[in-house]
């Protein structure tokens, strides 16, 4: 079983000719909403790879928290760890340009006030607990000590990637996965080398497969002892 203990978010998207510059107005034709958030997203992929999947997160009691839900309710995903809470849904305003490129502005709403505890009873020795960015960093901390006590391996994308000393909860972590400027940014904190074929390779280790995306340009991955790309 894979519980994903994160975010969940309406994503409102428009497509723009340029992103906009501070202080700019650029217009797009329309917008589109989409099911989203690092914490959702990362449980629909799982699901759609044929994942048994729990999510475990929140929803405001607004008009956005069944729209966000929905893609992973068609998924047969199990809500029964999502709690509504008074306050609103995660929200992302979204701009891309014509090659992909985009900005975005996210309001956590009921996203920050997730808490580990809701964790209780729900992990077991050989489960899988996936995490983000998107919740606070100390109920993720949380949440990976619960996950190890229970015998529950832990997959962490630090995305966005949380102030001050991460270095214990990638001690956790049983898989990394970042992109380049995520990797650059946990190397300044660490003291280590950004360079991503050097990052995945100093923190890499017995037990510990650490991932770097590169977008257009694939992947580096190290474990232990095996290095691809």
């Amino acid at each position: 079983m894979i519980t994903v203990f994160g975010s969940i978010n309406l994503d409102l998207v428009v497509a723009v000719p340029r992103l906009p510059t501070a202080g700019e107005t650029v217009s797009g034709p329309d917008h589109q909403t989409f099911p989203g958030g690092k914490g959702a997203n990362q449980a629909l992929a799982a699901r759609r790879a044929g994942a048994g999947v729990r999510m475990v997160g929140a929803v405001g009691r607004d008009g956005f928290a069944d729209l966000a839900l929905a893609s992973l309710r068609e998924s047969g995903a199990d809500l029964s760890g999502v709690r509504v809470m008074t306050g609103s849904t995660g929200l992302a305003l979204i701009g891309i340009d014509p090659v992909g490129e985009n900005q975005i502005i996210v309001a956590s709403g009921t996203n920050d006030r997730v808490e580990a505890s809701w964790l209780e009873g729900g992990l077991a020795s050989g489960d899988t607990l996936m995490m983000q960015g998107e919740v606070p960093f100390q109920e993720a901390s949380n949440a990976a000590l619960r996950a190890g006590r229970a015998g529950a391996s832990v997959f962490w994308n630090p995305a966005p990637v949380p102030e001050g000393d991460a270095s214990a909860l990638l001690e956790l972590a049983a898989v990394v996965v970042v992109n380049e400027s995520e990797a650059a940014a946990i190397a300044r904190n660490l003291g280590i080398d950004g360079d991503p074929e050097s990052f995945a390779e100093q923190l890499a280790g017995p037990g510990r497969a650490v991932v770097v995306t590169l977008g257009a340009e694939g992947v580096v991955a190290r474990t232990g002892t095996d290095r691809y790309r």
